[in-house]
């Protein structure tokens, strides 16, 4: 690949993840998965692709994707803007403890009131979880801002919080507004909208590093909540072929559409259709390979494809394993066509969409 030529195509781009440190957090990041960082130390969050991530190697090695933004444009994004900060961030979150009872405000909040461009819709695929672990997931019944305010000022909201029960491979959608905690014993994958704007209720009376309470906004949380009585639960999937794939659509609302992809020796192609790819490689090894580069990528690390690729092809290279893939196709436009090119019928489409209305 020639830097140079403004026109030369962007092979994959293997991303350093930023690891955080949380009270709620474990070893599982570092000591299995990989990650930089202390064994020892609690890392809640490794955040795999987002505005700030650098570039591992390669002719960008060490530029950031906020930089590549300005410096490949269209190259990079296909048909998204780039004065604005990539739309997607993905995590692996290791919750040992549990995390705060919290939510999540929407766009038109986050505008009107923090003053940042968008709010956080996110969704969750779990990895693994103990024989008892579950989430926090909205109401237990109906209630209101009234009810919640009284209860958070006399201790007695946690009667009023809905658990589900959760194991591996289930995925889990949370709209901007849903009460929401990770409990204990819980390793997810997290494809969010690129905001860390996240109101706590509820911190279990921790202490934080600093030996006192963290924040909570209470106040803030009460103008976003949903205060209908919480359905939600494990989603129904979508699997469908897209020519030697064998993909399974798991999330696909305004903002991104999320998928788990079987790959094997063989492999298969991804078309990008105009937009960045982010792709994680998870137990084993995998190789991306564009038109001008090809790129070896290792258990539970991460590369963005840059659209200017169009293609990418992508296999195994350990026998058989399964890889997550998100891109901020809105509204599903792209998926909703390979799933028609894939024969299935527009009743199942339907169904799996109306999951995200």
């Amino acid at each position: 690949m020639h830097e140079s030529s403004p026109s030369a195509p962007v092979g994959p781009l293997p991303l350093e993840p930023r690891e955080v440190e949380a009270i709620w957090g474990g070893d599982t990041l570092v000591r299995r998965f990989g990650k930089r960082g202390d064994p020892k130390a609690t890392i809640g969050e490794s955040w795999e692709c987002w505005d700030d991530d650098r570039v591992a190697g390669g002719a960008f090695a060490g530029a950031t994707i906020a930089a590549l933004r300005e410096r490949l444009g269209a190259r990079l994004l296909g048909r998204l803007d780039p004065t604005r900060l990539f739309p997607l961030l993905t995590k692996f979150i290791d919750a040992r403890l549990a995390l705060s009872v919290q939510v999540h405000p929407d766009d038109a909040y986050a505008r009107r009131v923090e003053g940042q461009p968008n709010g956080k819709t996110e969704c969750w695929y779990v990895l693994s979880a103990d024989p008892a672990a579950e989430l926090v997931l909205g109401w237990a019944r109906a209630t209101s801002r009234e009810e919640y305010l009284t209860r958070v000022a006399d201790g007695s909201l946690g009667d009023l919080l809905r658990r589900v029960p959760v194991q591996a491979g289930q995925a889990f959608y949370l709209p901007a507004g849903t009460l929401h905690a990770i409990g204990p014993g819980i390793v997810l994958y997290e494809v969010q909208q690129t905001s860390d704007l996240t109101y706590r209720i509820f911190d279990w009376n921790r202490l934080g590093a600093d030996g006192k309470p963290r924040a909570l906004h209470v106040e803030k949380a009460a103008d976003v909540l949903d205060y209908h009585a919480g359905t939600a639960g494990a989603l129904r999937s979508l699997e469908y072929r897209d020519g030697a794939l064998q993909r399974t659509a798991l999330v696909a609302d305004a903002h991104f559409v999320f998928e788990r992809i079987a790959v094997g020796a063989d492999g298969g192609t991804f078309d990008l259709g105009e937009l960045p790819l982010v792709v994680t490689a998870l137990d084993a090894g995998i190789e991306l390979r564009t038109e001008s580069e090809r790129l070896a990528l290792a258990p539970y690390a991460t590369a963005l494809v840059p659209a200017g690729a169009r293609r990418c092809s992508v296999r195994a290279t350990e026998g058989e394993t399964l890889i997550l893939t998100s891109a901020p196709d809105a509204n599903g436009v792209a998926l909703r066509a390979r799933l028609s090119e894939s024969g299935t019928s527009r009743e199942t489409v339907e169904r799996f969409f109306a999951q995200f209305a």
